[in-house]
């Protein structure tokens, strides 16, 4: 019996300059997908259309051929598949799972400084944001509907107590189970009025699409795993295999960020250095 193409794939945004960072984790996906005989590819992750342009796609692109990533098939871009992300939000909807909520990130942070100004700590998701305290989670079907039907803008958030109890959740072999904590994110966004769709469930949604069977990506992403999981759970999806890899930081010891213009792809190409050179920087 022939053993399953090995399908691995990376997922940038293009609303920056990409850095030594994101250089690292596609080089590594590719050379990964190589030694196995696998595929490598490419999906576009723009569901954010204000922040992401076409014009930063095409230096993206430019960039990544420039370092020598290759992409076995024709990129996927979010922004097309709205439609599919849509028909999970609906699924879900009907399970009961989501709920509306019109609190925004100011009334959530102006609630969490009144209540730590008691000297009580508020709890925070594994990014260190605030979790949202849940108080629209059990309105009636009336309520819901009513903000719904408004005008005014709402986000869709997971009830994570009901979705882990309905999706039997359970950690993978691969990851050590005690890492498992779901909960810790607290009522997760997965769409908004105006967007049908979140980092998590498009993520997720295109990873069972592309036949993804092997997810090699950042350790900041570690934690979120346990939300993608419960999200693969919930919509009968299968999981691919999770390896978190460590990240490269700057000289104090800092993750890159796209605000960073000396770490970025194309200043270091400005500078003189060759795709040779930032192979070897990175150890590949």
């Amino acid at each position: 019996m022939v053993d399953p193409i090995r399908v691995f794939r990376f997922a940038p945004s293009p609303n920056g300059e990409l850095h030594l960072g994101h250089a690292y984790s596609a080089l590594l996906n590719l050379k990964l997908a190589r030694e196995v005989g696998g595929k490598c590819l490419l999906r576009i992750e723009d569901i954010d259309t204000v922040r992401c342009t076409r014009e930063l796609e095409k230096q993206m692109l430019d960039d990544l051929e420039w370092i020598g990533f290759e992409w076995d098939e024709k990129p996927r871009r979010q922004s097309e598949h709205f439609g599919e992300y849509q028909d999970a939000i609906d699924g879900l909807q009907r399970q009961g799972l989501l709920y509306p909520s019109t609190l925004s990130r100011s009334a959530i942070k102006k609630i969490v400084a009144e209540h730590e100004s008691g000297g009580c700590d508020w709890p925070r998701d594994p990014d260190g944001t605030p979790i949202y305290p849940g108080s629209e989670r059990d309105l009636n079907f009336g309520a819901m509907s009513e903000i719904r039907a408004s005008g005014d803008a709402y986000a869709l958030r997971l009830d994570m107590k009901k979705a882990v109890g309905t999706s039997s959740f359970q950690w993978l072999e691969n990851e050590l189970v005690e890492n498992a904590r779901p909960l810790d994110w607290g009522d997760v966004v997965l769409g908004r009025k105006d967007t049908p769709t979140s980092y998590h469930l498009c993520c997720v949604l295109d990873d069972a699409i592309q036949g993804v069977t092997d997810v090699v990506r950042g350790k900041d992403l570690f934690h979120a795993t346990s939300v993608h999981v419960v999200l693969q759970k919930l919509l009968g999806l299968v999981s691919p295999r999770y390896v978190h890899h460590d990240l490269v930081l700057d000289d104090d010891g800092e993750k890159l960020s796209k605000s960073v213009s000396s770490k970025s792809i194309r200043s270091l190409k400005t500078a003189g250095l060759s795709k040779e050179d930032i192979w070897t920087s990175l150890n590949l």
